[in-house]
């Protein structure tokens, strides 16, 4: 069963075939994803990397976690599940996080 790992303090320049080349030297990598601002395509300085293995992700953890990168200690441990937000501000998609009230349309009402 592929274990997916976090991996934290990324240099911008850190990319995701050099994530794929370093985790593949203790074990399998299924998938790399190092994740970017939708807007500047800019790294967030974080990503994931799914190894096949619990074993190889065991190992990955021991060799990498502070370990150097481009120049950062970086850091690896086991992923967590993502959260779903409840509610309040921000928990939907709806732009403001205010809802629009009896009768729906979103427009000003003069």
């Amino acid at each position: 069963m592929n274990k997916r790992l976090y991996i934290g303090n990324l240099s911008s320049d850190v990319t995701e075939q050099d994530l794929t080349h370093n985790f593949s030297t203790v074990g399998k990598v299924a998938t790399v994803a190092i994740i970017k601002d939708r807007f500047s395509n800019q790294s967030k300085g974080f990503g994931f990397v799914e190894m096949e293995s619990e074993e190889d992700a065991r190992k990955a953890i021991a060799q990498f976690n502070g370990g150097e990168l481009r120049g950062k200690k970086i850091t690896v441990s086991e992923a967590r599940e993502r959260k779903e937000r409840e509610g309040g501000f921000g928990g939907g998609r709806s732009g403001s996080g205010f809802s629009r009230g009896p009768g729906g349309g979103g427009g000003r009402r003069y």
